[in-house]
């Protein structure tokens, strides 16, 4: 598998394997399931396994102490995540700390090489009531609080790096991207409309391209996310979802990005994951698969290489 470097960090391999699907978010899978595809996603050359506490409640965290028994293999990396919400300042330490402390236990490790902000950035001043049960961090917490204490965690030996989710409201992304201590990595929607589908609780565009262009100027990894869009972009949604949930609203929009996968060959999962991964600035795309079917689709669309011009464009045209 193709490598590429991570921002300021160090080489991964091209796809990353996520929590979200081995979490058993993404439709129907067993623990046996998710352990075999956590190994077979190794074996078949990723380097990188991004997990987090709200992936099936730990579930994601599990599957990895399973699956090496506290050992990583060599050359492999893993990160990890903490919703921090907006709590008292002088509660963001111990929440940070129990919170990482519960993820390496469930993992069987004494430390992860990056440790993310799973709550949106917003201003301090923000309506924060449509966020409902995915908590946002505001500015001043994000900016005083979570940010030293990483650096503490760093220094501990705890955490080799630290950095955000960029799909929060896109002023507060960017403007993070450059205030140091900066992120060394942060996770940017990867997909031909900039979608994020059901999780964007604010107004306007995404600026995906504007975020992931900032996080380049600043020599900060970009981890691409929601490739395809929770299932939106594949050819089929595998879970029951209202009508207005953002990935079938999406789904109901790609009908011929699906014909066009299908005239080349290829499902509609494997395009959209080679359209990531062909877009500029992208270090590494994060997988959702759920079993060890989806993930060699991805390891094949990999391994086919970018999309030339051409085809970029015709995907997003297939949206248009």
């Amino acid at each position: 598998m193709q490598t590429r470097q991570l921002g300021g960090l160090w080489p991964v391999s091209a796809l990353t394997l996520g929590g979200g699907g081995i979490g058993q978010l993404w439709g129907e899978t067993t623990r046996e399931e998710c352990v075999a595809t956590t190994r077979a996603a190794v074996d078949g050359g990723i380097t990188l396994l991004d997990m987090a506490p709200s992936y099936g409640q730990g579930e994601a965290e599990s599957v990895i102490g399973a699956a090496f028994e506290g050992k990583l293999p060599d050359g492999v990396r893993i990160t990890t995540k903490c919703r921090l919400g907006t709590p008292e300042p002088n509660e963001v330490e111990a929440i940070l700390a129990t919170s990482l402390g519960e993820s390496l236990k469930r993992m069987r490790l004494d430390r992860v090489d990056v440790f993310l902000l799973h709550s949106n950035i917003i201003p301090d001043d923000y309506d924060a009531s449509a966020y409902d049960d995915r908590p946002a961090t505001r500015w001043t917490t994000y900016m005083d609080r979570f940010r030293p204490t990483c650096e503490s965690l760093m220094a501990l030996g705890r955490i080799g790096a630290w950095g955000i989710t960029g799909i929060g409201i896109p002023p507060q992304v960017i403007d993070a991207l450059s205030a140091d201590p900066k992120p060394a990595v942060v996770q940017c929607i990867a997909n031909p409309v900039d979608s994020v589908g059901e999780l964007q609780y604010y107004a306007g565009s995404t600026r995906a391209r504007d975020i992931i262009a900032q996080a380049n100027a600043q020599g900060v990894g970009v981890m691409g996310i929601r490739a395809v869009q929770g299932g939106a972009f594949t050819d089929t949604v595998d879970r029951d979802l209202p009508d207005d949930h953002g990935v079938v609203v999406d789904f109901k929009c790609s009908g011929k990005f699906r014909e066009l996968a299908k005239e080349l060959g290829q499902s509609a999962a494997a395009l959209a994951h080679r359209y990531a991964l062909s877009m500029d600035g992208i270090d590494t795309v994060v997988l959702g698969v759920k079993n060890r079917t989806e993930l060699a689709d991805c390891l094949k669309a990999e391994a086919a290489g970018p999309l030339d011009a051409e085809a970029m464009a015709r995907v997003e045209a297939s949206f248009a």
